[in-house]
């Protein structure tokens, strides 16, 4: 089996780790910008209101999550949305793109519970099925989660008996390689897929993406799994694939260059690439603390001081995140 085809086994599967619903942060294997703080979300509902007065997006645009997992960022988007500009909740949509039913029901439930009925949250299995004229997508750590074939030295891996082999040849993926000047590591199956999907969504739209990797292609693996905040190398002579499979993340660094490329070639115009540092501090989580100072006591602004720090600080997850940002209309 071609390694691409056990990973989205793996991830995707009747009984992929992705099919089922599972808890993120303390509790599960690994940590993100959402459940770290609910300051990155709010930071993103500054940025929405910022291009809804630019003229961008407009105020009836559909606000939408891809991979939303339980659907707390898009939640913590509509309530810094609530504090900052409330008459927008009586404007805006909300959806949420998720192609697995059980998690959508998990996303209603949390959704009813958190906001009865003043909210109503509209879902969809792919965003070809949205229907509208505008609209700002967010996704968070959605591009590591694309199945990828291993390349080495001119061939691709294939998976036998819970071990890699690489004996497969493959003229698209050396011509990915000689692109991205590599002979080894991962290549993403599906980012041209995903963008042309995109592309032909609605016809202006906003698309903002948090994940972690390089702007350049690596020069080696980053293939690894995480199982309760422990992150193993694929390659670890220790890791028993066939135990780990389904049950653990697995999971490796984004060429953010092929996501422009793919995304660039359906027509879209990338408009922004940063650290995540540099790109909350830019739309305002600091302003957003400095909000938050004048209306709680020093313990909780200390608290969440704290949270944000970790989203920011480079030597945490600042550096390692980026973000990137394209246009449609």
């Amino acid at each position: 089996m071609l390694f691409s085809d056990y990973m989205n086994e793996w991830l995707y599967g009747e009984s992929g780790y992705y099919g089922t619903y599972r808890p993120i942060g303390k509790g599960g294997d690994f940590y993100t910008a959402v459940s770290t703080s609910k300051f990155f979300g709010g930071t993103i509902a500054k940025h929405i209101i910022k291009r809804i007065d630019e003229g961008f997006l407009a105020h009836d645009s559909l606000v939408c999550e891809i991979g939303a997992h339980h659907g707390y960022l898009l939640a913590d988007i509509i309530e810094f949305l609530h504090t900052l500009r409330p008459q927008l909740l009586q404007t805006l949509r909300f959806g949420i793109v998720e192609r697995f039913d059980t998690l959508q029901d998990q996303q209603k439930s949390y959704f009813t519970e958190s906001f009865g009925d003043a909210i109503h949250l509209e879902h969809y299995h792919d965003a070809s099925e949205i229907k509208g004229s505008c609209a700002f997508f967010i996704a968070n750590e959605i591009f590591d989660a694309f199945a990828c074939e291993l390349f080495y030295q001119g061939k691709i891996g294939r998976v036998e008996k819970g071990k890699v082999l690489f004996d497969v040849e493959s003229p698209e993926a050396l011509e990915h390689t000689q692109k991205y000047k590599k002979d080894r590591g991962e290549i993403a199956i599906g980012f041209e897929s995903f963008a042309k999907t995109m592309a032909s969504s609605v016809p202006k739209f906003e698309f903002m993406s948090f994940d972690y990797g390089e702007q350049e292609a690596r020069s080696d693996f980053s293939i690894r799994v995480y199982q309760e905040h422990q992150v193993i190398p694929l390659f670890d002579e220790n890791l028993d694939l066939e135990k780990v499979f389904g049950v653990t993340d697995i999971t490796y660094d984004v060429n953010f260059a092929h996501v422009r490329d793919a995304f660039e070639a359906e027509g879209l115009k990338c408009v922004g690439y940063a650290t995540q540092l540099v790109a909350l501090v830019e739309m305002g989580v600091l302003d957003l603390l400095s909000l938050l100072k004048e209306k709680v006591s020093d313990e909780i602004y200390i608290q969440e001081l704290e949270k944000v720090k970790i989203l920011i600080t480079p030597s945490l997850m600042g550096e390692r995140f980026k973000m990137i940002r394209f246009t449609q209309g």
